[in-house]
């Protein structure tokens, strides 16, 4: 049994989404990020860099791993699923998700603060961390030309990408021309355990359809970014 320590965000996303596609049992709990509960002291103790995601493998000596793309990769190994053992099929699949870590998630949170939560809107910042997501995202078309999936098979690196990409609207960044990216995000969508795990721990949808629903989800992340 896993315990995932989560929140409604793309990081937190790309676990739940994992966990359902290996039909690994989890009990999920729920961490109020506006409120703080990242930072006492015993969640502290599972993740010291206070954020989420954290699991807890019960099975395994209650061992606690954090950090979203490490987890993902304990889940694979664990299950010896979403990501080959050979040499050179594991290192493509960390290599894109290393890009996936380094690029698209830092540059899309960062366009989410200066875009939507700052109350002051500094445009060349805007600018910069939207154009730098495009490009990103520019590099993922041109991948997805020529494969199904982005390491071959369907792997961890698809999930990873996905929950922050499928958010690009709320980010501010522009997909059309991308077609392959379009393709392949409708084909992540389709699939029922994805569709399931970014509805973990509750469904945030409304946010992007719902003006008041969307300055609610603001009011409170201004407060996370702030701690």
């Amino acid at each position: 049994m896993i315990d995932l320590y989560t929140s409604p965000t793309p990081n937190g996303w790309k676990v739940s989404v994992a966990l359902e596609e290996l039909g690994l049992p989890y009990t999920v709990h729920i961490i109020d990020l506006s409120a703080g509960e990242q930072k006492t002291e015993a969640y502290l103790r599972l993740n010291p860099n206070g954020r989420i995601p954290t699991i807890v493998d019960r099975d395994n000596d209650n061992f606690a791993v954090f950090e979203s793309g490490a987890i993902l990769v304990y889940l694979a190994e664990k299950t010896g699923r979403l990501m080959p053992s050979d040499v050179k099929g594991r290192s493509l699949v960390l290599q894109w998700l290393m890009f996936q870590m380094s690029g698209v998630g830092p540059m899309m949170g960062q366009a989410n603060v200066f875009h939507r939560y700052f109350p002051e809107k500094i445009q060349p910042a805007i600018d910069r961390y939207q154009n730098e997501s495009r490009r990103l995202f520019e590099v993922l078309d041109r991948r997805l030309a020529e494969h199904e999936w982005l390491a071959g098979d369907y792997s961890i690196a698809d999930i990873a990408h996905w929950c922050w990409v499928r958010t690009h609207r709320w980010s501010g960044v522009n997909i059309e021309g991308l077609d392959h990216l379009k393709r392949w995000m409708d084909a992540m969508k389709a699939r029922p355990a994805c569709r399931r795990g970014v509805e973990v721990p509750v469904k945030v949808e409304s946010v992007l359809k719902d003006d008041a629903a969307a300055q609610a989800f603001v009011d409170r992340a201004r407060q996370s970014v702030q701690r």
